[in-house]
């Protein structure tokens, strides 16, 4: 299985009077997410499934692909990744996931998918998120063994890169 985490692109400051979830692209953000998302048609699959946080920034960076899209309410931005990993069927979906959402739950996600989970002197998980950059891609692939999956970091890009 491919999962493609891409966060969303440079978002609108906080502001008094705005809740986080409305907040928008700036338009280098918009810039940005459109570099992204021509890189990514050449690449993806046509079988990949997108699916993208409800808030507006990660939804504006979905539709930068120009392809159909599922809200999931699992990627908002208080997400975990048990819910990621739930709504992308980790490891056994038979196409390409690519998830628009936002950090720390991205930077998790890689993180526990590439290393596994890190326990703390008292058995707690205890896990540091990655940094993906806005509007960065970081492309996982599950790969079957006879023992264990092993998963392999296909690629990585930000939108300078693409």
């Amino acid at each position: 299985m491919d999962l493609i985490l891409w966060r969303h692109a440079e978002a609108e400051e906080l502001a008094e009077g705005v809740d986080d979830p409305t907040r928008g692209l700036t338009s280098k953000g918009e810039r940005h997410a459109k570099r992204v998302a021509d890189w990514l048609n050449q690449v993806l699959p046509h079988s990949t499934k997108v699916l993208s946080s409800p808030a507006l920034r990660a939804r504006q960076t979905a539709e930068a692909l120009d392809r159909k899209f599922k809200i999931s309410e699992a990627l908002a931005p208080e997400g975990t990744v048990d819910g990621l990993l739930a709504a992308v069927r980790w490891p056994d979906a038979r196409e390409p996931v690519l998830v628009v959402g936002h950090q720390p739950t991205l930077g998790l996600a890689a993180a526990y998918l590439m290393t596994g989970p890190r326990l703390d002197g008292m058995g707690a998980e205890a896990m540091l998120p990655w940094s993906i950059r806005k509007g960065g891609v970081w492309w996982l692939r599950h790969r079957p063994r006879e023992t264990r999956g092993e998963v392999v970091l296909v690629a990585v890009r930000s939108p300078e890169l693409v």
